[in-house]
């Protein structure tokens, strides 16, 4: 409530400083020539000046104000009876903390009840004088920047410059994401990696976590099943659905569809990017999953299991059409008109045309979108849950179970884990090697863009 109505102010100050310095900047303006910078600008420049300091206030308040709640709370009698060691004293006081945020909530243990009240009394306390300490912030900002109003000041060159330090920042700031992924699971892989060794967990063929204990770790941590089962489902059987049907789709809209069919079915195809996997999942589990078990049983297979690589694989495909088709539609949208007429100019057939010419000159983006639509069914997991079962096996029989490594990292991570042991830490170094594989697909997609956009531009 204190932040809402602390955010509320400082963007209504804001509003007024702008307003305030547009029209101080209006009263200096006498001419073409007169000043640096129009008035607009003198306002944004006062706007950030009451803002930005606002907001660094606040967010150092907020990051110190838990502490001084925390010292008010101990410091009142009632916090006499607290238990010494650090654990059941952090859950009474975030009991306390919850209660204090909402009085009717439940509290595990009575003297959360008598800490309650302190602690709510010192969150509004701190917390209105941390509203008062932003209030002065915003006012002495607000009040610097009244001061630079004057008819040579730059103001203009000051706002781009703080918009350019805004673009900075985003995009710093998702770098610095990536970065905090690769270290988190580079950091956690490593201390798999002390246990298990990386040559057996890269080339043991024997997956069995739960069973692993004492010396026989590196026995129980291969885990060539899980990347077979990876490839096998989502870069062999779904790419063998998914090339051929998104490929077909682009060249049909792009080269022989009229344009009102275009507008219906292309909205249509892309639908498919835009249904929850889940429902793929439960499309694949409950439709596809026994067509095929009945397939199999056809075929003579005894006992044929539900679960199987091929409906995984199938409904992965499906769900997989609109990367391939959307780029490879834009890619043949993207080659000269020009190449085509000369092709059937000299002679050529419409279907010659296509595949000497448009579809080499459109292969960077058929690639990007291929391997697209490769990293997006490796990294798949509800459709892998559902249809394709758990079970770790290396096998080229598309109607057996296999698991995938997206699948085994839930397994590994939900559920009452110990986050030290060698079974939850395999997880992460999963994750590890399906980020490194991801990243060589994009590698090889550039690389393969950049040779033949230089052949063709």
């Amino acid at each position: 409530m204190i932040f809402t109505a602390v955010l509320l102010a400082v963007f209504g100050l804001g509003l007024v400083g702008w307003f305030a310095a547009r029209a101080r900047a209006r009263l200096l303006y006498t001419g073409r020539g007169s000043m640096h910078s129009m008035p607009g600008y003198h306002g944004w420049h006062m706007a950030l000046w009451i803002v930005v300091p606002a907001l660094l206030a606040w967010g150092v308040w907020s990051a110190i104000m838990p502490g001084l709640v925390e010292s008010a709370v101990l410091a009142d009698p009632a916090a006499a009876q607290l238990p010494p060691d650090d654990m059941n004293r952090a859950a009474i006081l975030a009991d306390a903390r919850a209660i204090a945020a909402n009085p009717d909530a439940v509290a595990f243990n009575p003297l959360s009840n008598a800490l309650a009240e302190p602690m709510r009394a010192a969150q509004q306390r701190f917390g209105l004088i941390g509203a008062l300490l932003v209030v002065i912030a915003a006012l002495a900002g607000g009040g610097y920047g009244f001061t630079k109003i004057r008819a040579g000041f730059k103001a203009r060159t000051q706002v781009e410059r703080a918009i350019l330090g805004l673009l900075l920042a985003a995009s710093l700031m998702a770098i610095l994401t990536t970065f905090g992924i690769v270290a988190s699971l580079v950091f956690e892989a490593g201390l798999f990696f002390k246990d298990v060794s990386p040559i057996a967990f890269l080339t043991g063929t024997h997956w069995a976590p739960g069973n692993a204990g004492g010396t026989d770790l590196n026995d129980n941590f291969g885990a060539v099943p899980l990347f077979w089962g990876t490839i096998y489902i989502g870069a062999v059987i779904a790419m063998l659905v998914a090339i051929p049907l998104g490929l077909m789709s682009a060249i049909y809209l792009t080269q022989y569809a009229s344009g009102r069919i275009r507008k219906i079915l292309k909205p249509v195809l892309e639908i498919l990017a835009g249904i929850p996997t889940v429902v793929y999942g439960y499309f694949a589990a409950l439709t596809v999953a026994p067509i095929i078990r009945d397939f199999a049983g056809s075929l003579g297979m005894a006992n044929p299991s539900t679960e199987s690589a091929l409906a995984a694989g199938l409904v992965m495909g499906v769900m997989i059409i609109p990367f391939v088709s959307s780029m490879a539609d834009d890619a043949l949208a993207a080659v000269p008109r020009a190449m085509s007429d000369g092709s059937l100019a000299l002679g050529a057939t419409k279907s010659e045309t296509i595949k000497r010419v448009l579809l080499p000159a459109a292969l960077p983006g058929i690639v990007a979108g291929v391997m697209l639509a490769i990293s997006r069914a490796i990294g798949e997991t509800m459709i892998v849950v559902m249809a394709a079962g758990a079970a770790a096996r290396l096998s080229v029989n598309p109607f057996d179970s296999m698991t995938t490594v997206t699948y085994q990292i839930v397994q590994l991570l939900t559920g009452d884990q110990e986050f030290n042991s060698p079974k939850t830490l395999s997880a992460f170094a999963l994750g590890l090697v399906l980020f490194i594989v991801t990243l060589i697909l994009n590698i090889i997609a550039l690389r393969v863009v950049k040779r033949f956009r230089e052949a063709y531009d």
